[in-house]
This record gives structure tokens, C-alpha cells and sequence, in this order.
């Protein structure tokens, strides 16, 4: 088959897709369009999107977007077999429309929620088939239910022994005050920890609380490294959203124990208490003994679904059906 990916890939977590793709021996194309930066030629063009987006709900960096994007297709030597559009939100709904003049299906799939990204439902009807990972807003808006995917295979080295007790990485956001109180309860309790979080407009800086703040984005393969280097990770959901974050994927596929704020993912099939600690984000007790007993592998027919593969299969060839 021939299949184009349109991600906007900030961090590098959908190049698997396009990897274990060709691996099928697809012919793939992966258009990043986190490339099209769109700069203001003029104060004058900042006012005029201003206006765009107050009253016709148009912006000129989504347009921009669809304008390189349909560029590049418009190089495909032949029809694609599929389209597959991720956060599809950040392109205008016309040029989405248009995508279909170079595919036999466009899909979409969405790993934000409605409620934080409104913009996603003015583009679910540009394509033939829509997939979510939020629960509710599929209900809500005829779109199929896909979680997110486990992109690292366990690269953990079981040589290493954990140098940290738990690891978070995050941006500055409404989320901070949780995960404050987090570190202050690992403290209470001695488990060492190491938090990170991204503030571009501040110096780095080690805080009182024992947070790493940074100004700089970390690459992936150093997160990774971070994350196989601890005992347990740690997911804070934000509000609004039940659907499962990468972080609690890197846990499955790293064989790492898992802490979380998410009360939804008691509904998932490989949810293993011994494995995963739910808490409550605006009182988290995080007990000593759930460091004391080994991660537990889940069995392998549920652990298959979620990897890159059982994810091309539920959103590309439909051949999973998953029990949540």
C-alpha cells in the first residue's frame, strides 16, 4: 500500500507508525509539518489573523499548514491507498477536504480532548474516518475509540539499577501544584525523585520543592534514558481528559511500575494494581510498600494491542477490537 503520514511531531513519538509501516513493506511518506513554521510578515497580518479567528474561526498558521501540506502532495507520483492525519487540528478544515483528492481514505486520529482543543471538532467531518483517544468525545462525536501507543520497545537494561525513584517530565501548566505535592509527599516518605519541567520563559533553575526547571525542550532518546533509569513513573492527567497520555505507554513498554492521577485506567485491560498506583491529585498518599514488589509483565495478547503495530492495525486495517 501506499500511505502518507501528516503528523505534527514535536517530539518524534510518531515515526514509529512510519517505521513499522515499511517494516510491512508499505511504500510511507511522513509529512512533519512541525517544519512549517509560520512567521507574521507584518503587525499589520497579526491584527488581520486576530480578526480571522475572532469572527470567522479561520487562523493563518492553520492555513499556512494546509497550504505546504497540500504542496507535498501534490509530489505523489500515484492515488494513496490512506491518508493518516494526526492532530489534524492544526490545519484548516478546507485544505483536510482536499486531502482526499490524493487518497482513496483520509483519517484522522486525535490524542487531544475536545474540551481542551474545541478547533478538533470543526475538522472531524473533513475526513473519511476519525479515531480519538478520549472515550467521551467519541460518543459525543461519532468518532472511533484508538488509545495512543507504546513507541519504545523495552529498551530498559536490567544491569542498571534505579538512580531515581520516580521520573516526571511536563510542561509549566495547571498541573504544577499537583505534582509539588507529589514531590513533597515523596520527600515526606524518602523516595528520591526526578522531576522536570519545561518553562521557556524563566531561567533553569532547581527549585525549594526539588523540581529541575528547564527552558530548553529535552529529546526523546534523553527521556527515555531518564525513564530507564527509575523506578516508576509518574502521569498527571489534565483536566477535562480521561484519555491515556504517553507516559503511561512508556511504563508498559519499559516494564516500568506507574503512578497516576487517572482514575479511568481501572477500565483498561492491563491495568494491574501491583503496577499501577491511582492517587488523588489534591491529597496524593504514595505508600513506601509500592516500591517493594517487582513490576509484573502483562500478558502478551493484551500487550500486543497496544504497540505501534496493534495501533496500525485498530486505525489502518481495523483488524483489533479493544476491551476497555
Amino acid at each position: 500500500m501506499n500511505i502518507t503520514l501528516i503528523t505534527l511531531d514535536n517530539l518524534g513519538m510518531n515515526e514509529p507508525i512510519s517505521s513499522a509501516l515499511e517494516k510491512r513493506g508499505h511504500n510511507v511518506r511522513h509529512i512533519n509539518f512541525r517544519d512549517y513554521k509560520y512567521k507574521y510578515p507584518s503587525v499589520f497580518h497579526r491584527v488581520y489573523n486576530f480578526i480571522l479567528k475572532a469572527f470567522f474561526k479561520k487562523n493563518l498558521k492553520t492555513l499556512h499548514h494546509g497550504k505546504e501540506i497540500l504542496k507535498e502532495l501534490e509530489k505523489n507520483s500515484q492515488i494513496q491507498d490512506v491518508i493518516l492525519t494526526i492532530k489534524g487540528d492544526f490545519i484548516d478544515s478546507d485544505s483536510i477536504l482536499k486531502f482526499k483528492k490524493y487518497t482513496k481514505k483520509s483519517i484522522g486520529f486525535f490524542n487531544d480532548n475536545i474540551d481542551r482543543c474545541p478547533k478538533i471538532k470543526r475538522v472531524i467531518p473533513s475526513f473519511d474516518e476519525a479515531y480519538s483517544f478520549e472515550k467521551e468525545d467519541c460518543a459525543n462525536f461519532n468518532m472511533s475509540f484508538a488509545p495512543n501507543w507504546i513507541y519504545t520497545k523495552d529498551i530498559s537494561n536490567k544491569e542498571i539499577t534505579a538512580e531515581y525513584g520516580v521520573f516526571n517530565i511536563s510542561t509549566i501548566d495547571k498541573r504544577l501544584s499537583t505534582l509539588i505535592r507529589i514531590a513533597n509527599e515523596l520527600k515526606s516518605k524518602n523516595i528520591n525523585f526526578k522531576f522536570i519541567v519545561y518553562d521557556k520563559k524563566n531561567e533553569p533553575k532547581t527549585g525549594s520543592d526539588g523540581i529541575t526547571y528547564i527552558n530548553k525542550h529535552v529529546p526523546l532518546s534523553e527521556v527515555n534514558d531518564y525513564a530507564d533509569r527509575s523506578k516508576v513513573l509518574l502521569d498527571i492527567h489534565r483536566d477535562g481528559q480521561i484519555g491515556l497520555t504517553f507516559r503511561i505507554f512508556e511504563s508498559i513498554g519499559l516494564e516500568k511500575k506507574l503512578i497516576t492521577t487517572n482514575y479511568d485506567i481501572k477500565n483498561y485491560d492491563f491495568y494491574n494494581p501491583n503496577n499501577i498506583l491511582i492517587i488523588d491529585e489534591n491529597n496524593p498518599v504514595i505508600p513506601a510498600s509500592f516500591f517493594e514488589n517487582e513490576y509484573e509483565k502483562i500478558p502478551e495478547s493484551i500487550y500486543k494491542k497496544y504497540t505501534v503495530e496493534g495501533w496500525i492495525d485498530n486505525v489502518i486495517f481495523k483488524n483489533n477490537t479493544f476491551n476497555i
